[in-house]
């Protein structure tokens, strides 16, 4: 058998998918499992002893109608049993319909039944579930491949020896405090509207660094360096002897290398989360209003907490719609009671051991 999993977008969407990949290889042990994702996501797949192949559909490829033709038949000429799409966007129903494959499978929408032999309905926004509808929606896609129950669920990202020894070089070559826990710090979301406050950030590293005396590090990218530093300038003089800025990683791999090394990840929800879990590393993070809670609120444990309006103050999801809310991101995290916030911070960190 040979199965195609396709799941473009972001980080955490294509890290999420992975548990098709993981599952398919565990009921098909002999069967060759490809994964398609964007370029900028191919390191969270790398060392997956679950995929056998990963395909990059390059933007250059997407943007032009008669490559992306020829990709298709690139991707027909290679005879897939089962085609997987995760996306269901135009490229990928396009992909999918002309792969020849005899399981054609994706989410039920109205004009699906034109691309796919295998249209699976998604349980509705708003369902209530202990490991979150991202996970329940994608276990959903394997139905037509896979019978029995399925209980490995959990995305995971696979490290050499090497990335590791190589992140704990880097590491010792700054002068970390010793003796105390080491923090990931999400500093900044993915878009504006995932990006709590500068000024409220900065008061939880403040309390962050009363209530543990840390070690932090920043997890940015480039473009991203000048708001992370206004950040930091926010910060008191006492948190910033605690903040190792410098100590970057270049490359999402390096970072992953990083991230293993921390005692959790603390800030904005988003991909870095994501791959905190996927390495089993806790995590605290602090949700977007305007993101979908029952989707992305996944592995909610002790070890694992969000903060999310929607469990603050419910109402204000009867009152408004997601486009709505986003437009007033900022009114609505200033309804995220900081106190509260820094209450369950310092049960984070006593669960986790960094504070008696």
């Amino acid at each position: 058998m040979k199965f195609l999993v396709i799941q473009q977008k972001r980080i955490g969407d294509v890290l999420t998918s992975t548990i098709l990949t993981n599952n398919l290889k565990k009921s098909y042990p002999n069967a060759q499992v490809d994964y398609m994702c964007y370029a900028n996501c191919v390191d969270v797949l790398k060392n997956n002893p679950n995929i056998d192949n990963i395909i990059v559909l390059e933007e250059k490829t997407r943007k032009n109608y008669f490559s992306l033709f020829q990709f298709i038949f690139q991707i027909r000429a290679k005879k897939y049993d089962a085609v997987i799409d995760a996306y269901s966007k135009l490229e990928t129903n396009l992909i999918t319909f002309f792969s020849g494959a005899k399981y054609k499978i994706s989410y039920k929408k109205g004009y699906s039944s034109l691309f796919y032999n295998h249209n699976i309905e998604r349980l509705e926004n708003g369902t209530q579930s202990k490991i979150g509808l991202a996970i329940i929606n994608r276990l959903k896609l394997l139905k037509p491949l896979i019978k029995e129950e399925i209980t490995d669920y959990k995305p995971k990202v696979f490290l050499t020896e090497t990335e590791i020894r190589e992140a704990k070089t880097l590491i010792d070559k700054f002068p970390l405090h010793n003796d105390v826990p080491t923090f990931m710090i999400g500093i900044l979301g993915s878009e504006w509207y995932k990006t709590y406050p500068f000024e409220k950030m900065a008061e939880l590293l403040d309390y962050t660094i009363a209530t543990t005396n840390a070690n932090l590090l920043f997890n940015y990218i480039p473009k991203q360096k000048e708001d992370a530093q206004k950040i930091f300038d926010l910060c008191k003089p006492e948190t910033q002897k605690h903040i190792f800025f410098d100590l970057y990683a270049n490359d999402l791999r390096s970072f992953l290398g990083l991230l293993s090394q921390c005692d959790a990840l603390i800030g904005n929800e988003g991909g870095a989360v994501n791959m905190a879990k996927a390495l089993f590393i806790p995590t605290f993070s602090l949700f977007s209003p305007s993101v979908d809670k029952e989707t992305w609120q996944i592995f909610e444990d002790k070890k694992n907490i969000s903060i999310h309006l929607k469990d603050l103050k419910p109402e204000i999801y009867q009152q408004h719609d997601e486009k709505y809310i986003k437009e007033h991101t900022f009114k609505y995290f200033d309804e995220y009671p900081i106190e509260l916030i820094k209450e369950k911070l310092n049960s984070f960190f006593k669960e986790v051991k960094c504070i008696d």
